[in-house]
This record gives C-alpha cells, sequence and structure tokens, in this order.
C-alpha cells in the first residue's frame, strides 16, 4: 500500500518520510498528480503561512485535484499546516479559503487563551484527550504526549473532532470525518507515540 507524500514546496519532508520508512511503510514524495493519484493513501504535510501554502497548492490546480481524491474515497491525512488547510477558511494575517473538506475555521490561540503568560506560538510536548475513538488513534492513549508548533488552531470543527490538547483552552490536536484525518502535531517529531499513529494511518 503506497502513501504519498505531497510535495508542493512547503515543509521538511525528510522527517515525515524516514518515520514512514521507519514504521515499515512504502512512500513516495511527489508533487505530481499522475504519481499522486496511483498512491493508496495521500499525506499532505505544511509548516508555515497559510496563504502562501494555500497559494503554492493551488498552482497546476493540485488543490482541485487533492479535493476530487478525496471525494474518491482514498484516505488522506493533513498534519499541521496541512490540517488547517483541510478546512473552510482561516484567519491567519487576513481571512482565506481553505480546501472545505471538514467544517471548521483556523483562528489565533492568543484569543482563546485564558492564561495569558502563556506563549504563542505554541511550542512542544502537550497531552491529548481523546473525545471520539477513531482507527488513527486505535494506538493511542488518554495522556499520550505528542509535540505541537503552531501559532493557530482549527475551532467550530465539532463534527470532526478527535482530540484536544490543553493549553488554558482546549485546542484541537486532530480530527476525522469518513476517509479524511487530520493531526495539528507533527506525528514525525511525537516519538514512538507518533510513529504508532502513522503505523494506524498505514494500516486504514
Amino acid at each position: 500500500m503506497m502513501i504519498a507524500i505531497v510535495d508542493y514546496g512547503v515543509g521538511n519532508l525528510f522527517s515525515l518520510a524516514s518515520s514512514l520508512k521507519a514504521i515499515g511503510a512504502e512512500i513516495v514524495v511527489s508533487g505530481e498528480k499522475k504519481v499522486l493519484h496511483e498512491a493508496e493513501k495521500i499525506i499532505l504535510p505544511g509548516v508555515g503561512a497559510f496563504r502562501d501554502a494555500r497559494a503554492k497548492l493551488a498552482k497546476n490546480n493540485l488543490d482541485e485535484f487533492l479535493i476530487a481524491e478525496v471525494k474518491s474515497g482514498k484516505p488522506f491525512l493533513g498534519i499541521c499546516l496541512g490540517m488547517q488547510m483541510m478546512f473552510e477558511k482561516s484567519y491567519e494575517y487576513g481571512e482565506y479559503e481553505g480546501l472545505g473538506l471538514l467544517k471548521g475555521k483556523v483562528v489565533p490561540i492568543k484569543d482563546c487563551l485564558t492564561d495569558k503568560s502563556l506563549k504563542v506560538p505554541h511550542i512542544g510536548w502537550n497531552a491529548l484527550e481523546i473525545v471520539r475513538d477513531n482507527p488513527l488513534l486505535k494506538y493511542v492513549k488518554n495522556g499520550d504526549f505528542v509535540y505541537f508548533v503552531h501559532s493557530y488552531y482549527v475551532a467550530d470543527c465539532a463534527e470532526s473532532l478527535l482530540a484536544v490538547t490543553d493549553y488554558s483552552c482546549p485546542l484541537t490536536a486532530a480530527a476525522a470525518k469518513d476517509n479524511i484525518y487530520a493531526c495539528q502535531f507533527h506525528p514525525e517529531k511525537s516519538g514512538a507515540v507518533g510513529l504508532n499513529i502513522l503505523r494506524a494511518f498505514n494500516e486504514i
């Protein structure tokens, strides 16, 4: 079962590719539609600014292609910024349309904090609180720690919410609906817990 990592010029793909190889997954890293289409599963990574990443996806209509792949039923995993782009809209330095695969919006963490002494971006290890069972989290238990690096989070996503993390307010950590899966944290930087999440996706 081949997993394709979407290469669209955003993010360090080496760590993710290495983690997938470590759990025995067959992978290909590509931005070519033919290669992505032939894979059985797709992972959309991403770091940096929403606007820039969204524009790079729109180049060559890669965004429309990925939407079609998801609608065909192919398992699809978004990571960090890749997760955020799967939702309807982002309010990161403006207002930008997402891929609209899941209901929800991307908003600043700073507006949610009840403890204003906490730093943004939210960087480091935080515990997961699982709110709904899902195959993606079948090897994960409540309280497992994963690694985050983000200044924005997905809100208003009740229908797909899988897990939250507490940062003086509940931040969306993982989401899923049908064949769509998403992690705000970096599984490839989250040790054994992260590898188990990638293993679960490989087995879906």
